[in-house]
């Protein structure tokens, strides 16, 4: 139960194509391994092996080290490394997916306050076959603007999807001017664009 409501949740961004935002598009990469989920290509985490816990403790060892000489005045406490070595072999650590699917939820988070939504990164879907990567990029042509209103539209708004809506168009504004050197500032709101036709009406 408690796997499933966590698969919900990290799916939840489907919602959208039943609300009033248009549909999100599709990207396709395929390639050589360069698209990461989010930031880092994909990989899985693995237990800890001898060799690789005293690799591990070796090379924090040296950088504590090293940080010492060039800062006498500031030093990091040089552990031994029995001590290292024994903590190391608790950890896991990152390797790269030679054959193998990954994924990543949409990206956000809320920054000065509990309702000011921000967009970080789509989701994607992705497959790895031995240095070469297929991978599902879900996309829109404003995916700040996009995401960012129907994160506040799922958790911030109540009633109809059209009393949603203008509760989002009045407390979630998204009209941006932008302003190009020799032309006169254009000012649009992206509700127009990334709404569907018939949520624009009146």
């Amino acid at each position: 139960m408690r796997k499933l409501k966590y698969i919900l949740e990290e799916l939840r961004w489907l919602k959208v194509l039943n609300s009033p935002f248009k549909p999100f598009k599709i990207k396709w990469y395929i390639g050589k391994t360069q698209v990461g989920t989010p930031y880092f290509l994909p990989r899985k985490w693995v237990k800890a092996t001898p060799e690789r816990a005293k690799q591990a403790a070796l090379e924090e060892i040296k950088r504590r080290e090293e940080y010492n000489k060039r800062n006498p005045d500031n030093q990091y406490k040089v552990r031994s490394f029995e001590e290292l070595y024994q903590e190391k072999l608790k950890y896991r650590f990152a390797e790269p997916i030679k054959v193998g699917f990954d994924y990543c939820s949409l990206g956000w988070k809320t920054k000065w306050r509990d309702d000011d939504y921000r967009f970080e990164w789509s989701p994607i879907f992705t497959f790895v076959f031995f240095g070469y990567q297929i991978a599902m990029i879900i996309s829109h042509d404003h995916p700040d603007q996009y995401w960012s209103s129907w994160l506040y539209y799922e958790y911030q708004t109540k009633g109809t999807k059209k009393e949603r809506i203008e509760q989002c168009r009045n407390n979630f504004q998204q009209t941006r001017t932008t302003y190009w050197q020799g032309q006169d500032p254009v000012t649009r709101d992206y509700y127009e664009v990334i709404l569907k036709p018939k949520y624009l009406k009146s």
